[in-house]
């Protein structure tokens, strides 16, 4: 599968526009960092798995990992996290399920995600499995 590297460059990033992306939610979705009842939803979820799989349990999640959903009745419908972790950073993992999809909850949930780890000093490293996703890294900064 061919996968598209996205350059990472340090302090690219707007914090205002990321911070306005991430309340642009439409009515009735809710954004959330990944707790321990998120993870093990995410976990027993065929679409949202890879947003937790690297990560053997929740402790080891709430240690190393760093993630954010969408709720739509409390029900996980797009999620942005960490796929794994280095020194620093993080790799990022975003997805959505089918029936939600283009509708901006990717783009809301990553920007949620990008200004968590801006706001811990972590640097969101990514790469694009496909030409919508290098669209959204690079709306995204």
């Amino acid at each position: 599968m061919l996968r598209s590297a996205i350059k990472k460059e340090p302090d690219v990033f707007d914090r205002k526009k990321l911070r306005l992306a991430a309340d642009s939610l439409p009515e009735g979705f809710a954004c959330r960092l990944i707790d321990e009842d998120i993870y093990n939803v995410c976990r027993s979820t065929d679409w949202a798995r890879d947003l937790v799989s690297q990560y053997k349990d929740y402790e080891t999640y709430s240690r190393l990992g760093l993630g954010a959903v969408i709720l739509k009745d409390d029900e996980v419908v797009s999620g942005a996290s960490s796929y794994s972790s280095y020194l620093g950073g993080i790799e990022i993992e975003i997805d959505t399920k089918e029936s939600y999809r283009r509708q901006g909850l990717a783009y809301a949930c990553g920007a949620r995600l990008l200004t968590e780890c801006l706001d811990r000093n972590l640097y969101p490293s990514w790469d694009a499995q496909n030409l919508y996703s290098v669209a959204l890294a690079e709306k995204l900064g």
